[in-house]
């Protein structure tokens, strides 16, 4: 029998695209939903919010809430814009399309495996979330030799008593997350300087630490540090950089992608100069490379031949007028690659 779905509620409402209902909610989680449907929400009543509100909202970790984001930029109904620090400062609804049979299964999050790990951020370990224990279960966790002392922490950290409903959660994250005292020790500390002190987010912390592999802290410590762009790494990596990126390197690439709009070819081509030119100060070389290309108006890795070219006709000039041997100076000639070394030597 058909329903007919009516309102007797005349309030402004939130519009919502009916290709959207019709070709991409079927293929996103939840959450996704949720947080597409709130910034719609947000933009029609022209509101600002940011990814710490939403986390808080939907009590989703901020990291979930990132995911969602760049998940739907990925299919193409959100536009993320960026400061020059790599830092989210917007978002843009783009105009929504059919979307095609040839690229709908790029995005599609692939079927979910219990108990296996998978390269691919949507296809992940998968743990019983709503198992519940027993009051004599809980009784023995607490007084348990080394599980008390979880117990204990916690309640110095949080400065209240536990309710069953947190030592629950701490039993889950104990006996199905497999966490160690130490483990969950971080743990607590990483979500308390985040002003997070609800058991529901420090569960969820957990599960997605549980899911990426992560089991001491160290291993967490470095995923903290590690939510950068694609481009971060590839251009350090180029550089010859392997470790986790700093935030001031991380900066420095995000300046060439974003402030000085290269895309990744130009950056890649200016890190191999690099790499062959010097061993030390690179990040400081393949800036001034790029900021010479910038001046010299390059686009496209085509366009570096003819500013090559034009810089080796005026090179005896520039040599004459470098005498002081100054990065200002530098700065008005521009691209002197062994003058830089000399400099960046002293």
């Amino acid at each position: 029998m058909n329903l007919n779905v009516t309102s007797e509620d005349k309030a402004e409402a939130t519009v919502v695209s009916n290709l959207f209902i019709d070709e991409y909610m079927k293929d996103a989680n939840d959450a996704q939903i949720k947080i597409y449907l709130y910034l719609l929400r947000m933009m029609s009543a022209g509101l600002p919010t940011d990814v710490s509100k939403i986390a808080d909202l939907f009590n989703h970790t901020e990291r979930e809430v990132v995911r969602s984001l760049e998940y739907w930029q990925k299919r193409g109904l959100l536009s993320l814009e960026y400061n020059h620090s790599g830092q989210l400062t917007g978002i843009r609804f783009r105009q929504i399309d059919s979307v095609s049979t040839a690229e709908a299964p790029a995005y599609r999050p692939a079927p979910q495996a219990a108990l296996k790990v998978v390269p691919d951020d949507e296809s992940v370990l998968r743990f019983n979330e709503n198992i519940s224990y027993t009051r004599d279960q809980l009784k023995a966790f607490k007084e348990n030799g080394e599980t008390s002392q979880i117990v204990f922490v916690a309640e110095q950290y949080l400065k209240r008593t536990l309710t069953t409903s947190d030592i629950q959660a701490l039993y889950f994250i104990y006996d199905e997350l497999k966490f160690t005292c130490e483990m969950t020790d971080y743990l607590l500390q990483y979500c308390l300087d985040r002003g997070k002190d609800n058991f529901s987010y420090i569960k969820k912390v957990a599960i997605n630490w549980a899911q990426s592999g992560i089991t001491t802290p160290k291993q967490a410590k470095e995923l903290a540090g590690a939510h950068y762009e694609k481009y971060v790494y590839t251009a350090l990596k180029a550089l010859g950089k392997s470790n986790i990126p700093q935030q001031p390197e991380a900066d420095m690439v995000t300046k060439w992608y974003k402030e000085y709009g290269f895309d990744l070819d130009i950056i890649l081509e200016a890190c191999k100069r690099t790499v062959i030119a010097t061993d030390s100060h690179r990040l400081e070389y393949c800036d001034k490379i790029l900021l010479a290309w910038k001046k010299a108006g390059v686009h496209h890795v085509k366009d570096i031949a003819a500013v090559d070219a034009a810089f080796k006709g005026n090179r005896a000039k520039e040599t004459a007028s470098r005498a002081s041997g100054t990065f200002g100076q530098f700065d008005r000639h521009d691209y002197d690659f062994a003058e830089l070394e000399k400099i960046l030597s002293n």
